[in-house]
């Protein structure tokens, strides 16, 4: 079988790096293949030629280093001088530049990203229109309108036939008199007259047809039915409308030509028509100005712009900004300290697409940390000149991942989970927006509860692994991602370490002490994940047995124990005490002498929990997993305090199906290693993400404190569980309150929902009481057209009291939770690190 890319790494401790975990594939940019010894520098380069990780150049210093420098050390002599390397092939593009008709990576860039509530998708984000009352319905719209244009050429007909009184009394009063014949009903008596009478109906048809539009709200008609179809629909209707007018208007239907007419010769004289020219002007400019307002409301012009340019007309949702001095594409952070010709490089690998998003990303994460070292910013600098985007890369050599199934916004570091649904239990603003997770809300750690097949492992723990897989690509996180064997987490090639407990093949072992050397803090996890379950055993006594087995180890051996032996000392052999014994005495360790003995005396007493250690122990020490977790020198055991220092990628398979206690106990142990290797961290500018595809029997008292200190050390972890009964009763509380984001999936149970619904809390709502009391007349008439009234309606005559009140209510009761959540949905609840917080949102899944 391949060696995954490990050929000669025997292990990897807090000081050495592991190479990739499977060769990559020959596609994109070149690869730094794995080298010898798994110390790594970030930002090593490929010389021309061939790649040599073992060699980190002068010029790449952007970003910490990976590992002891020595260990990269090469005997291979320096590159001849020459001209810079070939820059690496373009990188895939990210999933929000699709190859047919999607934005370049500069306007990528140039997408605004405001600041938004927590858990809200940034990337070209629009907010909704203001809430509106509600709707008409398209059948009243309809009614209206009709009966409108019908009053209106109903008034239209009697004034043109002369039936409303005084019609023409407001003209006259601004005319003179010898224009008209006596009498208030007198018409025109002059030509003047006429004249005035043809521009004042002209006016008045105006004023009736603005009118009509508004008490017929047709432009509401007219978004709703034509507007929202879109091209080419609406530029075809604006046509046929056109059309129309230009027909009623030339056959004078609509009183337009001859007021303009009218207008002109009073302004320029009647000689003006003597010239036939001049008069098919006059023509044009009417017919022209009767189009224009039909092309404004078709969008002619754009239509025809974007026929020619053969894309799709540009809509309210184009975001892209247009590119500036100043623009994220022209990388203003390095313009600014002064390294213009670094910042035309990285522009100029932009526009010909040589980059990808998270090379955007690295980049800048990498000239963020070199600001705070002013001599890197050279070396840096320097490296951009010589291969662009692909400076400062990741130890693997990787750009991307293989593959995303999900949306990334690699500049906030956001993924998109779904969408809000349109549902009364969303706030108004919420509604159709998009939900993504990010560092932020990861910090405060996660907690997703649904049954099998609800799509916590593809539509959650997928992205998220793949969200943290690319900030680790960047230099901006690590991840340790924990499921069965076969769990969709991800293929091998997205991983850096893949740990495969119980499979010879595996090129990585597990170290069952977390890569420590202290053996008190080593005895404290380890109980901690041995019988860390068990409620009436007390995990300090357990510590405290451990540690009187492995520090005198140690100190013998210089290295723990294995599995066997460890199982021998907890079952007090003779032959392994004896023997240990024996070799404390003959190299004079006195101290662990004396805890060697105080366990000797300790063991077999009332409580002593050595014996239930050993019993959880031999559930490792299995034919399966024969040298598995070995620890001598010849060991090649992958350690979780790796996770701390370097932007590792790192999966581990268990063996769920044939040894599920032991994938149980491995999962426990590595949620504790997790939670006490990351709150003893002093550098936390590294953000850390643990994600438990199946938490079930993890949790425990002690890693319910350790996860509530996570997000304090910039650290996270997502914990799925089928039900809160995966953990013990006494937890559901303390975990549910230790958690700052909390997802239900479809389909819990009504018990799980209560605990959600008390988690969750109560909020104000306004509610509505009607009550209906019967109407009783007095009046004999009013006494018949209640008889009446009932008789055709089949009810009595009643009356309503409405009671508005303020009442606390539960956001989400335990039977919405498990009765009206759709398949596909959850109802998430979010939070941030700094405290700021969202309701539990209604989320349809991949949308």
């Amino acid at each position: 079988m391949e060696d995954e890319g490990t050929r000669g790494v025997r292990g990897t401790s807090a000081d050495r790096v592991p190479g990739p975990a499977v060769p990559p594939p020959p596609v994109g940019p070149p690869r730094v293949e794995p080298p010898e010894d798994p110390g790594a520098s970030w930002g090593g380069q490929p010389s021309a030629g061939q790649p040599s990780p073992g060699r980190a150049p002068s010029g790449e210093l952007g970003a910490p280093q990976f590992g002891q420098p020595s260990a990269w050390t090469s005997t291979s002599p320096p590159p001849p001088p020459g001209p810079p390397p070939a820059r690496p092939a373009s990188p895939p593009a990210p999933v929000e530049q699709p190859s047919a008709g999607a934005p370049s990576l500069d306007a990528w860039l140039r997408t605004p990203r405001p600041p938004q509530a927590p858990g809200v998708w940034r990337f070209g984000f629009t907010p909704r229109p203001a809430e509106q009352g509600e709707e008409v319905s398209d059948r009243s719209l309809l009614v209206g309108a009709l009966i409108t244009v019908l009053s209106a050429l109903l008034l239209w007909s009697l004034w043109r036939n002369g039936y409303l009184p005084y019609r023409l009394v407001p003209l006259k009063l601004f005319t003179p008199g010898e224009w008209w014949n006596p009498g208030t009903s007198g018409g025109p008596r002059t030509i003047e007259g006429s004249d005035a009478l043809t521009v004042y109906e002209a006016l008045l048809f105006g004023l009736l047809a603005y009118g009509c539009g508004r008490i017929g709200n047709f432009s509401e008609l007219f978004r709703r039915h034509v507007v929202s179809r879109g091209q080419p629909f609406l530029a075809l209707a604006a046509a046929v409308a056109a059309g129309l007018t230009q027909l009623l208007v030339w056959k004078e239907t609509l009183p337009v030509v001859r007021p303009v007419l009218v207008l002109v010769a009073a302004v320029a004289g009647g000689e003006i028509y003597q010239s036939q020219t001049v008069v098919n002007i006059i023509y044009g400019l009417i017919a022209a100005a009767v189009l224009y307002p039909f092309a404004r409301l078709g969008r002619w012009r754009e239509l025809l712009a974007a026929r020619r340019s053969g894309s799709t007309p540009a809509t309210a949702d184009d975001t892209s900004a247009p590119a500036t001095a100043t623009s994220a594409d022209q990388w203003p952070e390095l313009r600014a300290a002064g390294w213009t010709d670094a910042a035309d490089t990285l522009t100029a690998e932009v526009r010909t697409g040589r980059m990808n998003d998270v090379d955007v990303a690295r980049l800048r994460h990498a000239w963020a940390q070199a600001t705070r070292s002013p001599d890197r910013l050279a070396p840096l600098a320097e490296a951009v000149l010589r291969t662009g985007g692909a400076a400062a890369l990741h130890p693997s050599g990787d750009r991307d991942l293989p593959r995303r199934t999900v949306r990334h916004d690699v500049l906030t570091g956001q993924v998109r989970i779904g969408r809000c649904a349109d549902d009364p239990h969303n706030p108004y603003a919420r509604r159709s927006t998009g939900i993504a997770l990010d560092p932020t809300l990861l910090g405060t750690s996660l907690l997703a509860v649904g049954p099998p097949g609800s799509g916590k492992s593809a539509r959650l723990v997928r992205p998220v692994v793949e969200a943290l897989g690319l900030r680790a690509l960047a230099g901006q996180a690590a991840v340790l991602a924990v499921g069965g064997a076969g769990s969709p987490l991800g293929p091998d090639e997205a991983f850096d370490v893949v740990v495969r407990v119980g499979n010879p093949a595996s090129a990585h072992d597990l170290d069952l002490y977390g890569g420590t050397t202290d053996p008190d803090e080593a005895a404290a996890v380890l109980a901690e994940g041995l019988v860390g379950d068990v409620g009436s055993l007390d995990s300090r006594r357990a510590a405290t047995v451990l540690a009187q087995l492995l520090g005198p180890y140690r100190a013998a051996h210089g290295h723990f124990p294995s599995v066997p032996e460890l199982r021998e000392l907890l079952d007090g052999t003779p032959a392994a005490l004896t023997a240990l014994r024996a070799t404390l005495e003959a190299a004079g360790h006195q101290a662990m002498l004396r805890e060697l003995e105080a366990r000797t005396r300790q063991a077999g007493g009332p409580g002593d929990p050595a014996p239930a250690l050993a019993d959880r122990v031999a559930l490792l020490d299995r034919p399966a997993f024969a040298g598995f977790f070995a620890t001598g020198p010849d060991a090649r055991p992958f350690a979780l305090r790796s996770l701390g220092q370097y932007p590792l990628r790192v999966r581990v398979d268990l063996p769920e199906r044939g040894h599920a206690e032991a994938s149980r106990l491995l999962t426990r142990l590595l949620l504790a290693q997790f939670t006490a290797i990351t709150a003893a961290r002093t550098d936390t500018t590294l953000f850390v993400g643990l994600v438990l595809d199946d938490a079930t029997h993890a949790v425990t008292a002690e890693t319910v404190r350790g996860i509530r200190r996570l997000r304090s050390v910039n650290a996270g972890a997502v914990l799925t569980l089928r039900t809160v009964d995966d953990v013990p009763e006494a937890l559901h509380t303390p975990l549910l309150g230790a958690v700052g984001c909390t997802a239900a999936f479809s389909g819990i149970t009504t018990w799980d929902g209560k605990r959600f619904a008390e988690a969750w809390g109560k909020e104000w709502v306004e509610t509505r009481e009607v009550a209906q009391h019967t109407v009783f007349a007095d009046q004999p008439f009013t006494r018949a057209l209640h008889a009446l009234r009932k008789l055709v309606t089949g009810k009595a005559v009643t009356t309503d009291a409405v009671t508005v009140r303020q009442v606390e209510k539960e956001r989400w009761s335990a039977s919405e939770l498990a009765y009206a959540v759709p398949a596909g949905h959850a109802v998430i609840r979010l939070a941030t690190v700094e405290g700021e917080h969202a309701p539990p949102l209604l989320v349809e899944l991949g949308g």
